[in-house]
């Protein structure tokens, strides 16, 4: 689903060129729930901006489901990502004018992928999926940090996008919450959706398939560790309940 090949990224500041990323080279299988764990600044979250198109590398390829989207025109970009991607950001990005379905709907809106008529139907399939439906007609300032949370993975899932990256889902959650998002990550993954989320969380190892460890722009493979039984613990979870 994901493949970096040698990707640099550096940025000139004020002070000089900053390195955020070196020779980066990943790969990741579809349906796979990674975890890309680092302290701020480590080059997490432009790793994350890499791999949605939302920048774009100095050096390296990036290719996507097959698509070497480094080589895509900014138009061609927006209507991939669109199609292909889901990005939840840390801060929620909801419209505060807009009720939680009508954020639901903007991708819906942008990428035309679902008829007009089905797509109030959709947004509120999706509140319903992650446990906010009846949160479908408020605006998200009357919405606690949790449900707005749910409330931006909907919007991310509204174009039934094969990759969702997240980053820092829970870095403003209280802890019942987060470990609540997070489960609703694995859930996605055991369906099929390829899941990245960038974390400081400590208590992924539980949920994920693989943890990557990122300092100063590397990739430390001495640190990344594979979890092979959690699609089979979380199946095992949800069936009982």
């Amino acid at each position: 689903m994901i493949s970096l090949n040698q990707v640099s990224k550096t940025y000139q500041t004020p002070a000089g060129n900053f390195a955020a990323l070196k020779q980066i080279d990943l790969n990741v299988e579809p349906g796979e729930f990674v975890g890309i764990v680092g302290k701020s600044g480590s080059g997490k979250s432009t790793l994350l901006n890499m791999v949605a198109g939302i920048d774009r590398p100095s050096s390296g390829s990036v290719a996507v489901a097959g698509t070497e989207i480094h080589d895509l025109s900014e138009n061609r970009l927006a209507i991939w990502r669109g199609r292909n991607v889901g990005f939840v950001f840390q801060f929620f990005q909801l419209l505060p004018t807009l009720t939680a379905a009508e954020n639901v709907m903007l991708p819906m809106d942008f990428s035309g992928t679902v008829p007009f008529r089905e797509r109030r139907k959709r947004a509120v399939a999706l509140l319903e999926r992650v446990a906010v439906g009846a949160q479908a007609d408020k605006l998200p300032a009357t919405l606690s940090g949790g449900e707005q949370q749910r409330v931006a993975i909907a919007r991310a899932l509204a174009n039934e996008p094969p990759l969702v990256l997240a980053d820092e889902p829970t870095g403003n959650l209280d802890s019942v919450t987060a470990r609540a998002i997070l489960d609703l990550f694995r859930d996605m993954a055991n369906q099929g959706t390829t899941v990245v989320i960038a974390t400081h969380e400590a208590d992924i190892a539980r949920v994920i398939d693989r943890r990557i460890e990122i300092s100063d722009g590397e990739i430390n493979p001495q640190i990344t560790q594979t979890f092979s039984n959690n699609r089979q613990n979380l199946r095992m979870d949800l069936s009982s309940k």
